[in-house]
């Protein structure tokens, strides 16, 4: 009853019984309601919300505001209309739900005579999809202009940042769109430039905008997959640092000049335009059914499959229906066919043991599905006394490799054992001795290919990691153990324990005991403590080779709590991180709060930042409007004398050794932290060089690092690379962009010979525009920092300097930037000795 009265307090619902207009039932257009400057609403039960408690899901209303004189035009008992309403969509559990993402979403209406009642939303759109709120939090439209949204205790979680943009008010149009307006009704935002999984009808997606599929079906985060339209048509990639792709529209744009590509859907199908100069036909169409009830949608799901989405009778009962969109015919083909794991063979579903008839050493997620893949029985672990050995899978291959060096068959399989994040290394022969290789830190699904079909110089194999398992003891063997330990036991036991107490304080110290003797150790957590206050892990902000970030609160505290995953798994560098961040303290250094190490849990809490890392703001995939001049140069500036501290002013140098933008965060205020240290080393002050095993991420590596011997200077040339994806708004390795395109370097390199490095400034950005002269300065400062030769870098301390302006930057530059080291992340490396040099593999962003 109290969820009636609300409803019938919040919408008058208005009984028509016009045939013509159960037809085609529509929203009214008075839905559609100018929200003035200063509107705040609060995410709880006074809102709008679904009328019975029991429902599978959890929405509250923001549009229409309460005190709207809206109607909804709806014939009891008979009819329903589907309409797109903005508001709060529980991301969780809806009985107790705690996770919310400000969303449109379409939702069915429907009277019973007596109550409205909501039912069946699809989500559309987000705008906090990786960063759920609570109850409580809030969005305001501010008396600036601005959309913003903050979470309970007051986080800004998102903002339209349309701050002093006349903005005079707001309105969800009747297409879905949302959209902020100035006193002549011009856009100055809208929802329909922000894609998140989603178009609906009329709505385009524009060259470089990208379509990002959640992580799965209860997890809303963005996740492996994409959709992009490229200059020279639609394709769909699968994988997060060098994404490959498994789809391409067939079409023939002009790759190198074209600048107008689109994807749109209207008139009941996708139209992809390469070549658009006017109002021409697409150059490829996808016909997709017809939708009798004109409300359709199409999404790219978890799994990477497109659907169209359309409401119909599905088995007697009203609901979303929903069919493939791409012409994919061969089912394998698509990067999660069978699942992680899973192998595909003409459209069957199989673990990888089961195809050797071993059994054991895989199960399946779910035995009366076989499609949603397989799990090893006993994980991976890095460190552990148990070691990996491979299931050799002939005939194998994965959707679209792109093979990284040439090698032989052995060096390929070492190298994906001495590498923790390597799950499948894949092997192409050529001649029975050398071929091609493939490390793959991800578990995509596998297809089995004809042997008979396969080329007659080339064969495939996937050689799958697992854990090598401790020999199995018969009952004789045990029976034997156990004569010759007694007949020893009696006669060593009070050697042993002689030698145990006189030799107790030189044992060597393992695990927790190294860690307790670690100095100037920040507080140590229980891992119960920090269980609850994550609420059992589980609001995860981040994920990497090594272990998953999650939030939490520690009493008053927000924090941001690194579990290291595995038992065991990242010892030396979790035991390096602690002593590390531990001993040093500087402002644009993340803050370590405490750690746990109990039994084999290994955690590290950290102040929370609540902007999150840096490659989430300054690449196209990120759907926030871009960072304006004066953010990018703070942030540049705050990484830049962060490293000085570290390479000049602690007691030892500390080079990092794995600066990328995912290592960098941003606070509240967009100040800019270097956090994550597992892999940084220590300089005494007399040392000019060591000597270490290859480590880092491909695309931030020195070339120094081919000879193992470096200097903290790595970490100068990584700054380098940020600088410039931070000028430019792209990654330096980015597979998906076309061959001549992908390696941002290369690009520069040309760019800077030819005095034109302000081409590949950050086009989503105007702001930019009436900053050149700085940002060629800046340009001009990666390129310093990126000279081959070592000797010729600055200094991080000399780069602060010119960042403060008491400096000038160096003129006379070697612009031949692009080294053999560059390949070997890319796609080749030099055989024998260089192969050698490069077979530990780096690890994925922690």
């Amino acid at each position: 009853m109290y969820h009636s009265m609300l409803l019938l307090l919040h919408f008058s619902l208005l009984i028509i019984n016009s045939s013509s207009e159960l037809a085609n039932p529509v929203l009214n257009k008075s839905f559609v309601a100018n929200i003035e400057l200063g509107t705040t609403w609060k995410n709880n039960s006074s809102l709008l919300h679904n009328e019975r408690p029991d429902d599978y899901f959890s929405v509250r209303l923001i549009f229409p505001h309460p005190y709207a004189t809206t109607r909804i035009s709806v014939r009891p008992y008979v009819d329903s209309v589907r309409l797109f309403a903005c508001g709060f969509f529980c991301a969780g559990l809806a009985a107790n739900c705690d996770a919310y993402i400000l969303s449109i979403f379409i939702i069915n209406a429907f009277s019973d005579g007596a109550v409205l009642h909501l039912e069946s939303p699809q989500v559309i759109w987000s705008a906090n999809r990786n960063r759920p709120v609570s109850e409580n939090a809030t969005v305001q439209l501010t008396e600036l202009g601005d959309l913003v949204l903050y979470d309970a205790d007051g986080t800004l979680v998102w903002f339209t940042n349309t701050t002093n943009k006349s903005v005079v008010g707001m309105n969800l149009t009747e297409s879905g769109n949302l959209m902020l307006l100035d006193h002549t009704n011009m856009e100055v935002w809208r929802s329909f430039d922000h894609p998140t999984d989603t178009l609906v009808t009329g709505q385009m997606l524009q060259l470089g905008q990208k379509l990002m599929a959640s992580t799965s079906q209860t997890n809303w985060a963005k996740g492996k997959f994409y959709l992009t339209v490229l200059a020279d048509g639609m394709y769909a990639f699968a994988g997060v640092d060098a994404p490959l792709a498994y789809y391409r529209s067939p079409t023939g744009g002009n790759i190198t000049t074209n600048a107008s590509a689109y994807i749109v859907l209207k008139n009941g199908s996708l139209e992809v335009f390469t070549s658009f100069r006017g109002t021409e036909a697409p150059d490829y169409q996808i016909r997709l059914p017809p939708d009798a009830y004109g409300m359709e949608f199409v999404r790219l799901d978890w799994d990477g499959h497109l659907r169209q989405y359309q409401w119909g009778d599905s088995s007697g009962d009203w609901d979303w229906v929903s069919s493939d969109v791409l012409d994919i015919a061969d089912p394998c083909s698509y990067p999660l066919a069978c699942g992680e794991y899973g192998v595909c063979s003409d459209g069957q579903c199989s673990c990888p043991d089961a195809a050797l008839r071993q059994s054991g050493i895989f199960e399946l997620i779910d035995p009366r599905e076989l499609n949603h893949g397989c799990f090893l029985s006993d994980s991976l672990s890095c460190g552990s006394l148990q070691k990996a050995r491979f299931l050799a899978l002939p005939n194998t291959t994965r959707f679209n490799i792109v093979y990284n060096w040439t090698t032989n068959e052995g060096n390929c399989k070492l190298s994906c054992l001495d590498d923790c994040s390597c799950k499948v290394a894949f092997f192409l022969h050529r001649n029975n001795s050398s071929g091609f290789c493939f490390l793959a830190s991800d578990t995509f699904s596998m297809i089995s290919i004809n042997a008979q079909s396969s080329s007659r110089n080339f064969s495939s194999y996937a050689f799958v990691k697992v854990q090598e398992h401790k020999p199995v003891l018969t009952k004789e063997k045990i029976v034997i153990a156990l004569i010759v330990g007694s007949l020893t036991f009696f006669a060593t036991v009070v050697v042993l324990v002689l030698i145990a107490i006189r030799n107790r304080s030189a044992e060597p110290l393992h695990g927790g005991d190294i860690i307790d003797q670690l100095p100037g150790l920040p507080t140590r957590f229980s891992f119960e403590s920090l269980k609850l206050a994550t609420g059992d892990f589980s609001r995860k902000i981040g994920a990497g080779g090594s272990g998953s970030v999650f939030e939490g609160h520690i009493g008053d505290k927000h924090v941001a709590v690194k579990r290291l995953d595995g038992i065991n798994q990242g010892e030396m560098e979790f035991l390096m991180e602690v002593q590390t961040v531990g001993s040093i303290n500087h402002i644009h250094l993340v803050n370590l709060i405490g750690f746990c190490a109990e039994k084999s849990h290994r955690l590290l809490v950290y102040e929370y930042m609540p902007n999150g890392s840096l490659d989430k703001w300054i690449f196209a995939s990120h759907q926030a409007a871009p960072l304006d001049w004066e953010t990018r140069l703070k942030i540049i500036t705050d990484v830049a004398r962060g490293l000085a501290y570290l390479h000049s002013d602690c007691r030892q140098t500390i080079a990092h050794l794995d600066i990328k933008p995912q290592n960098i965060l941003l606070d509240e205020m967009f100040s800019a932290k270097v956090s994550d240290f597992g892999l940084a080393k220590l300089f005494d002050r007399d040392q000019s060089t060591i000597m270490t095993r290859l480590r880092g991420t491909p695309g931030y590596l020195a070339p120094e690092w081919l000879t193992s011997v470096i200097t903290e200077k790595v970490d100068v040339y990584s700054f380098g690379i940020v600088v410039m994806e931070i000028l430019c708004g792209r990654r330096n390795l980015d597979y998906s962009q076309p061959e001549e395109s992908r390696h941002l370097v290369s690009m520069v390199q040309e760019k800077a010979k030819d005095d034109q490095l302000l081409d590949l400034i950050d086009s989503r950005s105007t702001d930019l525009e009436l900053h050149l002269d700085e940002v060629f300065r800046m340009m001009n400062l990666a390129l310093w920092c990126l000279q081959v030769d070592t000797s010729r870098r600055p200094s991080m301390s000399l780069v602060v300097k010119v960042l403060e302006g008491t400096m000038a930057i160096e003129t006379d530059l070697d612009l031949d930037l692009v080294n053999i080291d560059l390949m070997v992340a890319n796609r080749a490396a030099r055989r024998n000795e260089m192969t050698l040099q490069i077979e530990s593999i780096l690890s994925g962003p922690r």
